[in-house]
């Protein structure tokens, strides 16, 4: 399971995380109550791994979190938010009898966002961009596909699990719904070479989101 394999770095940012969240919503300023919301948030994902190194089909993931959406100023809110998810992605391969074979890839990882929401239509229809920091746990793949070759290089498939540890985007999105319940999709480019540790390999991931958030 995901979350069983999650290293204790990541459980302690998306614990400490959860604290912090709950510390917003219990201080949010009396007069801006109606305006502070924690959120559930559940969705999937669609990975796309940019690289000139390999021949990458982009994979379907999942998301869960939690989101505090406070007003800040006039029109404006902030929202702050801690996500789960784990994001896939394939690489075409050869098995050791030449045959053609996409190999999947997964990881999950954590994300802690910070994001400035412009109100178009009141609360039904925002605006969001912002910064989002990244911690990745270890890529793994089916251990039957662990020597195959890697399509255009002379890599085995496991011989590029280990990626970086971080990352950062910046993402932008838009949200509509009511009240209680919204739903967002957003985009977000990886700034960081998530194959830094291979020399001359280059990967950057783009990742569109399509969540759901049900505000308490």
């Amino acid at each position: 399971m995901f979350v069983t394999n999650l290293n204790d770095q990541m459980k302690t940012v998306f614990f400490s995380l959860i604290v912090f969240l709950l510390s917003i919503k219990a201080f949010a300023q009396y007069n801006y109550r109606d305006s502070n919301r924690i959120g559930i948030i559940g969705g999937v994902n669609q990975m796309s791994l940019y690289t000139s190194a390999f021949d990458a089909k982009p994979g379907m993931g999942w998301n869960a979190g939690l989101s505090v959406r406070g007003n800040y100023y006039d029109n404006w809110d902030m929202v702050y938010a801690v996500q789960f998810s784990e994001v896939n992605f394939d690489l075409a391969t050869y098995n050791s009898l030449l045959q053609p074979k996409d190999v999947n890839y997964k990881f999950g990882m954590v994300q802690i966002s910070l994001q400035i929401s412009k109100k178009i239509f009141d609360e039904n229809l925002t605006l969001e961009f912002g910064p989002i920091l990244q911690v990745n746990g270890k890529m793994e793949i089916d251990r039957s596909d662990k020597l195959n070759t890697i399509k255009g290089t002379t890599l085995k498939a496991d011989e590029i699990t280990e990626i970086t540890n971080y990352n950062i985007y910046p993402t932008a999105g838009i949200t509509f719904g009511v009240t209680h319940f919204r739903a967002n999709i957003s985009y977000q480019y990886g700034l960081i070479n998530m194959f830094s540790r291979l020399d001359g390999v280059k990967g950057n991931m783009g990742i569109l989101n399509g969540n759901v958030i049900i505000y308490l």
